[in-house]
C-alpha cells in the first residue's frame, strides 16, 4: 500500500506516464474489436475480432503488471475458447460470407443489458479501490503463487462451470452437423435421379 501511495502522491491524472497511455491506447483497441464483434454479420470475422478483443485483454494485464493473469487470459481464452468456436463453426457448416440472419433483433434490449452491466463493473471497481493508485512503472505488486492460490481456491467453481458449458457446446455442435448430414442424405435420396438409379438396379 505505501507503492501504491506513494504513486499516487507522485503522478496525476494530468501527468501520465509512458506505460499509462500505452494503457490507454491498447484499451481503446480492444474496446474497438469488442464493437466489432459483436457488431459485425460475419460469423468468421466475429471470432477473428474476439481473439483481437481476448489478446489487446491480455496486453493490458501485462501492462498492470499481472502476467500470470496475463498468460492464462492467453492460453485459456485465445488458445482454447476460441478455437473451441471456431471449430463449432466448423462442424455447423456456418456461413462464411455475411449472414442476414445473425441479427436477432434484439439490439436494444442487449444494448441496455450491455451498459447496465458496464455501470454495475465500473461502480463495483472504483467503490473498491477508491483512492488506491497502483505504480505501473515499479515491480509487479503480486507475485504468481499468490494469484494462483486465489484464482484456483476462490474462482475453481466458474472455471468447472464454464468448462462444462464449453462440452455441452461443443457436443451440441457435433449433433446439429450430424442431424444436417442425415437430412441432406434424406434429401439426395429422394431426388428423381437417386430414385431412377434405384428403379433401374431393381
Amino acid at each position: 500500500m505505501t507503492a501504491f501511495t506513494t504513486a499516487a502522491e507522485t503522478h496525476g491524472f494530468l501527468s501520465p506516464t509512458g506505460v499509462e497511455i500505452a494503457f490507454l491506447l491498447v484499451g481503446l483497441v480492444t474496446f474497438g474489436a469488442a464493437l466489432v464483434t459483436v457488431t459485425t454479420r460475419q460469423l468468421v470475422h466475429a471470432a477473428l475480432w474476439l481473439v483481437v478483443t481476448l489478446g489487446g485483454l491480455a496486453v493490458e494485464y501485462l501492462l498492470l503488471t499481472a502476467e500470470f493473469i496475463a498468460w492464462v487470459q492467453v492460453l485459456i481464452y485465445v488458445g482454447s475458447v476460441v478455437v473451441l468456436l471456431l471449430f463449432g463453426l466448423m462442424l455447423t457448416r456456418a456461413p462464411i460470407g455475411r449472414s442476414p440472419d445473425a441479427d436477432s433483433g434484439n439490439r436494444w434490449a442487449a444494448l441496455t443489458v450491455a451498459v447496465a452491466a458496464a455501470a454495475a463493473l465500473v461502480w463495483v471497481v472504483v467503490d473498491a479501490f477508491r483512492t488506491t493508485w497502483i505504480d505501473l512503472d515499479g515491480p509487479a505488486a503480486g507475485s504468481t503463487e499468490a494469484t494462483g492460490a486465489s484464482l484456483f481456491q476462490n474462482w475453481v467453481l466458474p472455471f468447472e462451470a464454464l468448462s462444462v458449458l464449453l462440452l455441452a457446446a461443443l457436443v451440441g455442435a457435433i449433433v446439429l452437423s450430424r442431424k444436417a448430414k442425415a437430412a441432406s442424405a434424406t434429401a439426395a435420396e429422394n431426388t428423381p435421379a437417386a430414385r431412377n438409379e434405384k428403379e433401374g438396379t431393381r
